[in-house]
C-alpha cells in the first residue's frame, strides 16, 4: 500500500487504541454508530452515557478534549439544519421564550444534534488514532471490494499532488506580485483552476504510466499483513458492546 501517510486529524502516540489493528477500530466505531442510530430518541439519558463511554475512549487513547472537540466544528452545517427544524416543521406547536415551535421539529433537531455529534466524535477518535495506511488496509482486512479501496487509496494520494500543485502556483502567482482582490481578478483564478486541472491530470498518466511500468495490473499488492488477536478483538468491542447493553435499556425502561 506504499508508504505511511500521515493526515491532519491523526494524533501520533502509542496508547492502547492506537495500537489495536485498523480493521477492529472500524469494526468497532462502525457498530457503536450503527447502535447510537438504533436508539430511540425520546431516551435522552442514554446519549449523555454514550458521550461517556467516547470520553473515556478518548481517554484511553490520551487525545486531550481540546483536540476533540475543535473537529467536532465539522459538524456545523449539521447544526445549522438542525436549528432550523423546529422553526419550519409542521404539527403541535409549543411557545418557547415568546417563539412558536414545533415539537416534532424540536425532537428532530435534538434527534440529529444527539445522534449526529457522537457519530462525528466515534470517527474524529478512530481517525486521530489511525494513519490513513493503516485506515485502507483495514478496509481491505474487512474484505471492502478491491476496487473501492483503491479508489479510496488514489483519492487521499491524488489529493496531496492536487494541493502540492495548486501550492507552487500560488507561490508563482504571488512572486509576480499577484494578489486576488476582487471580481476583476476572477479570470485569472478561472485560468489558474483550468490550468490546475491540465497539470493534474497530466501528472496522473505520468503517475499511472509509472506503475504499470513497474508491474500495476489493476490490484496492489498487500505489504502489511494485519492480524487481530482475540484479546484485540475482545478490546476492541467494549465501546460497541457496553453501548448495546445502554440501547437495550433505552427501549425497555
Amino acid at each position: 500500500m506504499g508508504a505511511g501517510h500521515a493526515h491532519t486529524l491523526y494524533r501520533h502516540g502509542h496508547s492502547p487504541v492506537h495500537r489495536l489493528p485498523p480493521h477492529c477500530k472500524l469494526a468497532a466505531t462502525f457498530a457503536f454508530v450503527l447502535v447510537v442510530v438504533s436508539t430511540p430518541r425520546e431516551a435522552v439519558w442514554t446519549f449523555g452515557l454514550y458521550a461517556v463511554l467516547v470520553a473515556c475512549a478518548a481517554a484511553v487513547a490520551r487525545i486531550p478534549a481540546g483536540f476533540l472537540l475543535r473537529r467536532l466544528v465539522i459538524e456545523v452545517p449539521f447544526v445549522a439544519f438542525a436549528v432550523l427544524m423546529p422553526f419550519v416543521a409542521e404539527g403541535e406547536r409549543i411557545e418557547v421564550l415568546g417563539m412558536s415551535l414545533s415539537v416534532s421539529g424540536l425532537w428532530g433537531a435534538w434527534n440529529v444534534l444527539a445522534k449526529g455529534t457522537l457519530g462525528v466524535a466515534a470517527s474524529v477518535l478512530l481517525a486521530s488514532t489511525t494513519e490513513l495506511r493503516a485506515l485502507l488496509l483495514g478496509l481491505q482486512r474487512l474484505k471492502l471490494p478491491p476496487l473501492l479501496v483503491q479508489i479510496a487509496s488514489f483519492m487521499i494520494r491524488y489529493g496531496d499532488v492536487v494541493t502540492d500543485e495548486l501550492r507552487r502556483m500560488s507561490v508563482a502567482r504571488r512572486s509576480r506580485g499577484f494578489e486576488a482582490r476582487g471580481v476583476r481578478h476572477w479570470g485569472v483564478l478561472a485560468k489558474t483552476a483550468g490550468a490546475l486541472f491540465i497539470r493534474s491530470y497530466e501528472r496522473g498518466e505520468r503517475v499511472y504510466l509509472a506503475m504499470v511500468s513497474r508491474g500495476y495490473a489493476g490490484s496492489m499488492p498487500v505489504i502489511d499483513e494485519v492480524t487481530a488477536t482475540r484479546t484485540q478483538w475482545a478490546y476492541a468491542a467494549a465501546l460497541p458492546v457496553t453501548a448495546l447493553a445502554v440501547c437495550l435499556m433505552g427501549w425497555t425502561l
